[in-house]
């Protein structure tokens, strides 16, 4: 062992160099002004209780004409898909002509405390599919489902194949018992009957708070650290606080979809097994027999590889195609390699499978 070797003069110096960037950094903050996060201009098309089916505006003169439905998941907001200018997967796919629908599932409060996972599946996005096919005069149309969205299309293409054309997963959890997921960990010891009846519905902070934990040192103490070499830079400063925004931007999550998709899905691993149903309607994956493609995030902390890459082995499709990013679950959607790489890659897989 080495002993440690300090100089006064120079910690007193580093000290006073992080204290004048720190102080530099807090005038810079609060000049930002408004942290605004969407950047693709979007109309509303359906509402339904909190949930908005959204159509964005198309960026070329003739989009493709199967548009694409985006499921996302239902823990934080849909807005990470189109963050800001430059960071946004929407913002690629139309820029690559596909004419393009996200599903905002809102903000659920006491009314919606029993609302279950049927309601939203079999439900409001059953009804989202319907509208789009009925404007664009089409009996199916493509799924792009994300994380959770992506577990939750899934299902629905399970329960209704001739109403998806082609799916595309992203970082989607299939096999929810792999190991080294530490989320699924966590999950198989909950009481959840436990807590949701004492809580109704999960509150949003408590679920970002356990995301959080997953990589503390990383998540809740070196970002912040690190936030000092950059709050002298306005625009890499605003960036930072776009990604917070999102970070603490977490809904509450009604009770009993909560309850089933903890108990079906990471307790009893129900998916693959083929024993999750929704209402009285079995989930079969041996269903999906269209088009698939399985994007997925190499170093994944939340979904790791191995939970998404199972698909292959459950559905029938005889045109399955798997794209790996090298990349982190968050980063798949706003570094700026995803941007160069994804949303072109899913724009020519759906072209070409018309």
């Amino acid at each position: 062992m080495f002993p440690l070797s300090f100089q006064a003069e120079n910690v007193l110096q580093e000290v006073t160099e992080f204290q004048q960037k720190l102080a530099n950094g807090m005038k810079t903050l609060s000049e930002l002004g408004p942290i605004d996060v969407g950047v693709s201009a979007k109309e509303p098309v359906y509402r339904e209780d909190k949930m908005v089916l959204y159509h964005f505006v198309p960026q070329v003169e003739k989009p493709f004409r199967v548009p694409v439905l985006v499921v996302y998941a239902l823990v934080n907001r849909p807005y990470m898909a189109d963050l800001q200018d430059g960071r946004s997967m929407i913002q690629g796919l139309l820029r690559e002509g596909m004419d393009v629908y996200l599903i905002d599932w809102g903000y659920p409060d006491g009314a919606d405390r029993y609302l279950g996972l049927q309601d939203y599946i079999d439900g409001y996005i059953h009804r989202c599919v319907d509208v789009i096919c009925e404007k664009h005069g089409l009996f199916r149309i493509n799924v792009l489902g994300i994380c959770q969205g992506g577990t939750f299309s899934l299902c629905y293409t399970a329960l209704h194949p001739d109403k998806v054309r082609n799916l595309v997963t992203m970082v989607t959890p299939v096999d929810f018992h792999t190991p080294g997921n530490m989320l699924s960990h966590w999950a198989k010891g909950m009481d959840v009957d436990l807590l949701v009846d004492t809580l109704g519905n999960i509150p949003g902070e408590m679920l970002n708070f356990t995301f959080l934990t997953m990589k503390p040192f990383q998540l809740t103490g070196k970002k912040y650290i690190d936030l000092v070499e950059i709050m002298d830079d306005k625009k890499k400063l605003k960036n930072f606080m776009r990604m917070e925004k999102w970070i603490f931007d977490s809904p509450d999550q009604a009770g009993e979809a909560f309850r089933q998709f903890i108990k079906d899905f990471y307790q009893k691993n129900a998916l693959i097994k083929g024993e999750v149903f929704i209402g009285s309607s079995r989930v079969d994956l041996a269903r999906i027999n269209m088009p698939v493609l399985n994007v997925y995030a190499t170093e994944d902390h939340l979904v790791p590889p191995p939970a998404s890459l199972i698909l292959k082995e459950k559905v029938t499709s005889k045109d399955y195609t798997e794209y790996p990013f090298k990349g982190g679950h968050i980063g798949i959607y706003v570094s700026g390699t995803a941007q160069k790489e994804i949303p072109p890659y899913i724009a020519n897989w759906l072209k070409q499978r018309g």
